[in-house]
This record gives structure tokens, sequence and C-alpha cells, in this order.
């Protein structure tokens, strides 16, 4: 019970020095409020942004390769071999679906070479158009999810059919509330009629447009024989993922002539190697966090210590005259340290409310990112705010413990 009195005591006595000096103690906060709002912000947005890269990625399936001639994922700009590798070609798809054991499916996927691609239907146009070309296959790789119509046949792919299958916000921005299936569009100087429409992805980077438009492959190749960016989405068999990359492998060095001694010249990307790639980058970012908002509870804590001297100078007398009644040293230290950690624990407090609102603020932005505050975050600003009041307040505390009685008392 002493040792509850004595602290809800001294807690007390904190908050009265605190109220007595608003001004002191609120700038005094400030680098704890700074620093502690900038892990709990940063650390929200992070979170969500972790959570909603995550999801796109996850969505390719956990039995999809995509193989590329550069890295599907990547953080930086194409060193000069990934720029000078061979394009594939669809007899490299068409080689894969022969002979892979393992592999249940494979669709080649071919891109225009320019942009932007522009799609219109009477005095409607969609701007920043991705048009792709796919063979029928990719619809059952479950990248695709039908609303109305359907999806391209084989038939019409092999045959060069003019068909196409629109995403959500190209149906959106041509037709609005008309029934598109039968509709001729045109992208790009191509007339295509609308077969099918998609629902928009149930995971999206930052509500990202869905103005996809699937053309079949043998369409996309007549448009532009000259294209030559072209994708692999592989499927593995249920349980033979390793089993087909090694086969996915082995096949492609061999198709592109790669000697044995030298690395693959294609990339080959799965959704938890592309997840894990994305975490180092957001590890990185979280530790350039960790970084800056030290500095802002650095300034936070000198500060603390700076006011914890002055108060210990300003309170000498009231330091000797509690000595003097028989409070012990240990009575002292654990007094200042209480105030410097309640000071810098309501500085912890400001921040999180400060951090909730940076993170209110960035879901407004970008409401497809679930920024929310996690425990973890909340719980470090409190913890370390608190930390930083204990440990700059040591030196205040230990020098306020050893003051002389008798000569506290005689200080004016």
């Amino acid at each position: 019970m002493n040792v509850f009195s004595s602290f809800r005591n001294n807690t007390m006595l904190a908050l009265d020095t605190i109220r007595a000096h608003k001004l002191r103690s609120l700038l005094t906060m400030l680098g704890v409020i700074i620093g502690t709002g900038t892990i709990i912000g940063v650390g929200s947005i992070l979170t969500g942004f972790d959570g909603a890269v995550t999801n796109v990625l996850k969505s390719f399936g956990p039995n999809t390769i995509i193989v590329s001639r550069t890295p599907a994922f990547r953080t930086g700009d194409l060193t000069p071999e990934q720029r000078a590798r061979k394009q594939f070609t669809y007899e490299s798809a068409s080689g894969l679906r022969e002979n892979c054991g393992s592999c249940a499916l494979v669709s080649a996927m071919m891109f225009p070479n320019h942009g932007p691609i522009v799609t219109k239907y009477k005095g409607n146009a969609v701007y920043q158009t991705r048009l792709q070309g796919v063979e029928e296959s990719y619809a059952r790789t479950g990248q695709i999810d039908m609303d109305q119509g359907r999806f391209f046949s084989d038939f019409e792919d092999r045959h060069h059919a003019p068909v196409a299958v629109i995403g959500a916000d190209v149906v959106k921005g041509l037709f609005g509330e008309e029934n598109p299936i039968g509709k001729k569009i045109n992208s790009d100087g191509l007339e295509l009629e609308v077969v099918g429409t998609m629902h928009r992805p149930s995971a999206s980077f930052f509500d990202q447009s869905d103005n996809r438009v699937f053309l079949p492959f043998s369409s996309m190749m007549k448009k532009y024989p000259n294209a030559r960016d072209m994708a692999l989405i592989v499927t593995a068999s249920d349980g033979m993922l390793p089993q087909a990359m090694d086969e996915v492998r082995t096949m492609l060095r061999i198709q592109r002539h790669v000697r044995p001694n030298k690395p693959d010249d294609f990339s080959m990307s799965t959704a938890e190697q592309m997840v894990e790639q994305f975490r180092q980058i957001t590890a990185m970012t979280f530790m350039v966090m960790i970084v800056l908002s030290s500095i802002g509870l650095l300034v936070g804590g000198i500060g603390v210590m700076n006011i914890m001297l002055v108060s210990v100078t300003e309170r000498t007398r009231e330091i000797g005259i509690r000595k003097a009644i028989g409070a012990k040293r240990i009575d002292i230290i654990f007094q200042f340290l209480l105030e410097a950690a309640v000071l810098t624990g309501l500085g912890g407090l400001v921040g999180l409310v400060l951090g909730w609102g940076i993170a209110m603020a960035s879901k407004l932005v970008f409401t497809s990112l679930p920024t929310t505050v996690p425990a973890w975050a909340a719980t470090l600003g409190i913890v370390v705010s608190v930390g930083v009041g204990l440990f700059f307040g040591i030196w205040p505390a230990n020098k306020a413990a050893k003051l002389d009685p008798v000569t506290a008392l005689r200080y004016e």
C-alpha cells in the first residue's frame, strides 16, 4: 500500500508540475510527440500498404508461376544484362504446354509495343487502357472473375477473332448502364466485339482502375506483328509447384540455349517470392522510419533532461525539506524519474493521436489502403516515449538525490 500511495502521490505531483508550466511542458514534449506520431503514423501506413500489396500478389494464386524476360517485381532499373535478354516467343509457351508434366496450364500473354492505348465506343473514351493478348487457358488460371457474357474460346483464338473481354472501369466509362455484350468498341484502331465483362479484382493497388481489355493472343499478334513483349503464365498441378519450376527452368534454358555455367536469362516468380521481395523493401523502409523517429525522440529526450535539470534547481529547497523529514535517496530518484516518465508518456499519448490522424488522412487519400493503427505500433510508441523519459531523467534524478540536505535547505 505504501508503494502504491507513493506512486499515486508522485504521479499527482508530476501532473501538478506539468499544469504549472504548460507551455514549457508542451515544448519539452514536442520532440517526443513528433517521434511517437511518426512511428505510429508510418507504421500504420506500412501495415496497410503491406496488406494491400500482399493481397494483390497472392491473388495470382499459390500455384502460379510468372515467367518473364525481366523480373516481374523489381525495385530498381534494369541491368545491362537484363535489357539484352532475348524476348520470349509463342513457341516457348507451346513447348512448355506440350512437355511440362507438372504444368496444368500454360498461357502466353502479349503486350502492345507502345502506349497509352485509347478505347472508344461512340462518343465515349477510356484512356490508359491496358490492352493484352491472352490465350483461352488464361481464363482458367484464377486471374479472371467473369461478370457478364463469357471469355473467348480457343476456336476464336486460333481464328484471330476480333472479340474482347473488358474490365469493370472500361464498362463504366464506355457504356454506363447500357449492356455492353455484343457491342463494338475501338481499341487503338482495332474494332472488337465485346463478348464478356469482368469484375474488378478483389485486391488492387490503391484503387487502381480496372482498365483491362483482353483479346485473343492470335488477334494481338495480327494487330501488332512487331510486338515482342511477352510473358508466360504457368499454373502448376496441385502440390507440384517446385517440380513445375524445375521443369520450366530446364526447358527454357534448353530453348534459349543457355550454357550450363551461365545464369538464367529470364525471370521466374511466384506469389510467395514476390511477397518476400516486397517485405524486404518494407523492412528497409521501416528501418529508415525508426532512424528518423529516433532523431525526434533524441531531441525530445534532451529537452526532457534539460527541463528536469532546471526543475531540480528550482526545487532544491523542496528536496532539502523532503530529505530532512526522512526521504531516502531512492525516494528522490523515484520522484524525478516518475515526473520525467509522466511528461514523455503524455507526449506519447498525444503522439498516438497524431499518428492516428496521419493514418486516417492517408485512408482518405488512398481509400483502398486499410490503414489501421496496429497494436504493436501504439504499444511501441507509448513504451518508447516512457523509456525516453526514464533514460534521460536518470541524470537529473541522480543529481537531485545527491543534494546535501543542509546545503539544499540554505538554497535561495
